[in-house]
């Protein structure tokens, strides 16, 4: 067990960080944060619009800044974006800051949960099957190597995955004593 007051999830794109996290945050009393909003917000543009003028290098080296900021903070949900875990120094943060939940889904759902999603960078540059598979392939092992817990999404809907999960959590993570516990006021988006 991993004791931590911060529930971060990982995994690829389509797995469901964002929305099973609202439903989680909600739940364990914490405040969500969608780490790829948060860019936008502090950026004033898009992921998209930032990819295109900062390439994705640029964008990497924002999202470190906004996860080294974020993480100074307890009490938070944090959906990181697909490639958080692609620095080292990122994937130690955390690691050290959080109890780490590896959300899984195979590249197939993966098509079919983004068929109609136009918005991210890295799938608007030719076939997507084979983007994902070699997103997946340069990036399980990265999320494998922090993840305190790996749960798998695909064929559940956000509610029962979010009621599976909330079941490996009680198993699995520690949090400290005098933790927030759960409010109906909390778990706003940030």
């Amino acid at each position: 067990m991993n004791p931590a007051s911060n529930l971060i999830l990982i995994g690829p794109m389509g797995a469901g960080k964002t929305c099973i996290g609202r439903r989680l945050a909600e739940r364990f009393g914490l405040r969500l944060v969608d780490a790829d909003r948060e860019i936008e917000q502090r950026a004033g543009a898009s992921v998209a619009t930032l990819f295109e003028l900062e390439g994705e290098a640029g964008f990497r080296a924002r999202e470190s800044a906004v996860l080294a900021d974020l993480l100074q903070h307890d009490g938070l949900l944090l959906a990181t974006g697909g490639g958080a875990v692609l620095a080292e120094a990122n994937r130690r943060l955390l690691r050290e800051r959080g109890f780490v939940v590896q959300l899984l889904v195979t590249v197939e759902q993966q098509l079919e949960r983004l068929a109609q999603d136009r918005s991210r960078p890295l799938l608007a540059r030719g076939d997507r099957e084979q983007v994902l598979r070699e997103l997946a392939q340069r990036r399980a092992p990265l999320y494998a190597e922090i993840a305190d817990l790996r749960y798998d999404t695909g064929s559940l809907g956000s509610a029962e995955a979010t009621a599976g999960l909330v079941l490996a959590l009680s198993r699995h993570w520690q949090r400290p004593t005098g933790a927030p516990s759960a409010s109906p006021h909390s778990g706003a988006d940030a």
